[in-house]
């Protein structure tokens, strides 16, 4: 059974006034000492100063990614907490902020290089890897899962602010990720081989530092044997988190499976693929989404319907058949987090109080009616 691994970006805020705050180093330096004291270190910088990140050790069974992914979780806010802010699972701030880039060689070399688009990039995502049996095998599923990508943007979607301002769209994260040049959908790269070409040139071009800047929807890890998908905003809810795992671990056999018989990719190309992914951002699953299968317009629940059809053979082998379908159901029932978010504010009337109300919801805590 493949293994699973998510890493989260988590907003730092202000506990009162829901303002992000500038103290990634603060809360790091108590992870670390906690550290020191036997606790595992999971978390990391990110580029700016109001994120936190943090990454699961990889597990085969679903349940204890769960619980890996709810320790985490409370683990930043115990850390945040000691430095007198909170954190919250928003893919943007809702509020106005004025990003502070992190300290380090290469944050500042990206932020000479990039400019405004490096100040601008205070997005938080979710990273999923599944583990593959060799970089062939890696580069084989990267080509078959592209046309289904951007079901994943509409399923997690939870950006829907950004600056005080609704932005019209449910993941706005994915517009502002999309400043950078190496981002977006891939192209079908037919080996390891001519992957790893392409990433050299990529490179040796000088617009980029180094491979971790390779910002593809989906890409072999430069770490660990895995594929990493990378298109999703970090969910409010962790149980929408582990359904995004469960799904994507389904679409990397699924995909697999079909290579090792023979079937060849979708010959999509980049620019529907683009199409389709800014669709999902822009109406999350409140209208219609481009169908993977033939890139045309469908309603929201069919094509997701869809892709869990298209997985189902990988989620009964693994048993996650009936939690990912209840999971699915309370989704669709309940809305992303952008509708969440939504819900929130023309409820409690101030993106303050949308702040505070998704601080306790990262932690898995109930909405309130």
């Amino acid at each position: 059974m493949r293994s699973v691994g998510v890493e989260e970006e988590l907003l730092l805020v202000d506990a009162d006034t829901g303002e992000p705050r500038a103290v990634s180093a603060a809360v790091l330096a108590v992870a670390s000492r906690d550290a020191a004291a036997g606790e595992e270190q999971v978390f990391e910088s990110e580029l700016h100063r109001q994120q936190l990140e943090f990454a699961t050790r990889p597990q085969t069974r679903m349940e204890e990614l769960a619980a890996e992914i709810r320790r985490c979780r409370a683990e930043a806010a115990q850390h945040a907490e000691d430095r007198g802010v909170a954190v919250a699972a928003l893919a943007t701030s809702p509020l106005p902020v004025s990003p502070s880039v992190a300290g380090g060689r290469r944050y500042h070399w990206m932020a000479e290089r990039f400019g405004l688009t490096a100040q601008e990039q205070l997005t938080c995502g979710c990273h999923v890897h599944v583990s593959v049996d060799s970089d062939e095998e890696g580069v084989a599923v990267l080509d078959r899962i592209r046309p289904w990508l951007s079901v994943l943007i509409a399923l997690s979607a939870n950006s829907p602010f950004w600056q005080g301002q609704d932005s019209h769209y449910s993941s706005y994260r994915s517009q502002v990720w999309g400043r950078w040049p190496s981002a977006g959908p891939a192209q079908i790269f037919g080996s390891a081989d001519h992957y790893h070409q392409q990433v050299r040139d990529m490179i040796g071009t000088g617009v980029l530092r180094d491979e971790g800047m390779i910002y593809f929807d989906a890409r072999l890890s430069h770490r660990y044997p895995t594929v990493e998908v990378r298109v999703a905003d970090v969910c409010l809810n962790p149980d929408t988190t582990v359904l995004l795992a469960v799904l994507i671990r389904g679409l990397v056999e699924t995909a697999a499976r079909q290579w090792r018989a023979g079937a060849p990719p979708a010959r999509h190309g980049e620019l529907l693929l683009r199409l389709a992914a800014w669709q999902a951002a822009r109406y999350g699953l409140e209208n219609r989404l481009l169908h993977p299968r033939t890139m045309r317009p469908a309603p929201a629940e069919t094509v997701v319907r869809a892709l869990f059809d298209h997985v189902r053979g990988a989620l009964d082998d693994h048993g996650d058949t009936r939690p990912a379908q209840e999971a699915l159901a309370g989704l669709l029932r309940t809305g992303n987090g952008a509708s969440l978010q939504r819900a929130i504010l023309e409820r409690a009337g101030s993106l303050r109080d949308v702040v505070t109300e998704c601080v306790h919801l990262t932690r898995g805590q109930r909405p309130r009616p």
